[in-house]
């Protein structure tokens, strides 16, 4: 049988959405496209656009969220515009607000005695263990090393979580000086303690992604990035980790079935397919010929398009402010140009999160661990919202497809 082709429009059209969010699909890997035989624009197979209108139509549970609202291309944290936030706020306030509905006060101290275990057993990984392998192992170890994990009640998830994430983020190996930028094995050796101890999340993440010293610019970017990827919404992480909170599991599981689900080129990890797109374009190369070869052999362009947010992602435009003038930026935003004049298609925070990287000497994968860090409080703000709730409500049905019993 002779697949039906569709054209953008069409597809667009079908599925009552712009043809920038089509393009937003296929860079998301949900839906497949073929170039058409002339070389330009895409062609899609009908099956293919019809199974992603049966699988929107789905049956889903109704989660009900007051902790962020996506409308109109804005993003609000307890109906707080997140990105005045992010140029207003720091980290622990933002994610006070996410856990009370009040912005938080109290700092986030880190507990020695699980700092120095997560350190021993992160120290028998592999040099080339990426960050986020890093914060997984933490969580699990000091998981087991707390008899009290299991109490789910408000005040209890508060007080595991500031420690949690001040933890996650201490346990990292601080980077080393070296004569260009950092790589994700370049952790073995460390930096001279500072001068003054860290009394921000942010002055403690900093020597973690770079040997740069912190400067107010840096500070800013850093906050400001973690702040905008505190939440967003049931996002497949997120959505992860409510089905663990409903199950009862404690905060440390929570978490890491959030982790787990991060972990995937199509979610937190797509700054870091990003990352050597951008470093080509820092060299001077032609940015159409580096989306061309990307096309080419790769079939999609990661940082670009976001089903949410059709007219651009107002994270991404936050941060490109705050790093407007620098290189990295500078490729960032020719980049951006090149697939906006193509296609429509604007950028998205993953771009973004690369020339955050880029920018201060970080190695390929610090977008991901900020996101990482930055996404526990979200997760746990809906474990709390989840923990309220009926417990094991999420139990769909599948509809069986394989051969008959006999």
């Amino acid at each position: 049988m002779v697949a039906q082709l569709l054209t953008t429009d069409q597809v667009a059209e079908r599925l009552g959405v712009k043809p920038a969010t089509v393009y937003a699909y296929v860079s998301r890997g949900l839906l497949p496209s073929r170039r058409n035989a002339a070389g330009k624009g895409s062609l899609f197979d009908k099956a293919d656009v019809d199974a992603l209108i049966a699988g929107r139509k789905r049956v889903t549970p109704n989660i009900q969220t007051g902790i962020t609202l996506i409308r109109d291309g804005g993003l609000f944290y307890r109906g707080r515009d997140a990105t005045e936030l992010a140029r207003t706020s720091g980290f622990e306030a933002v994610a006070g607000l996410l856990w009370t509905g009040e912005p938080g006060h109290e700092p986030f101290p880190r507990n020695p005695a699980q700092v120095a275990l997560a350190r021993r057993i992160g120290a028998e990984l592999p040099p080339a263990a990426r960050l986020v392998d890093r914060l997984r192992v933490t969580v699990a170890a000091i998981a087991a090393a707390d008899p009290l994990r299991f109490d789910t009640t408000p005040a209890a998830v508060l007080a595991t979580g500031r420690a949690l994430i001040a933890t996650m983020v201490d346990a990292l190996p601080p980077r080393s000086a070296g004569p260009g930028p950092a790589r994700p094995g370049d952790v073995e050796q460390t930096v001279e303690a500072p001068e003054s101890e860290p009394t921000t999340l942010v002055e403690l993440l900093w020597p973690r992604l770079t040997a740069q010293p912190i400067d107010d610019a840096g500070r800013r970017v850093l906050e400001a990035a973690l702040i905008l990827l505190a939440d967003h919404d049931i996002a497949a992480s997120t959505l992860a980790a409510r089905v663990a909170a409903s199950t009862r599991a404690h905060p440390y599981a929570v978490v890491s079935a959030g982790l787990a689900a991060l972990d995937g080129p199509l979610h937190g990890a797509a700054s870091e397919q990003v990352y050597p797109l951008l470093a080509d374009a820092l060299t001077g190369a032609d940015p159409i010929g580096i989306i061309s070869e990307r096309l080419r052999t790769g079939g999609d362009l990661p940082g670009f398009g976001h089903p949410l947010y059709p007219s651009g992602d107002p994270r991404a435009t936050t941060l490109f402010a705050l790093l407007a003038g620098h290189p990295a930026a500078d490729a960032a935003l020719r980049l951006a140009d090149a697939v906006r004049t193509r296609s429509g298609i604007p950028p998205n925070i993953d771009l973004a999160l690369a020339a955050l990287a880029l920018r201060h000497d970080m190695p390929a994968d610090a977008g991901e661990a900020i996101f990482a860090v930055a996404r526990t409080a979200g997760w746990l703000a809906h474990a709390l919202e989840e923990y309220a709730n009926r417990p094991a409500r999420f139990r769909p049905t599948g509809q069986y497809s394989g051969r008959p019993p006999r």
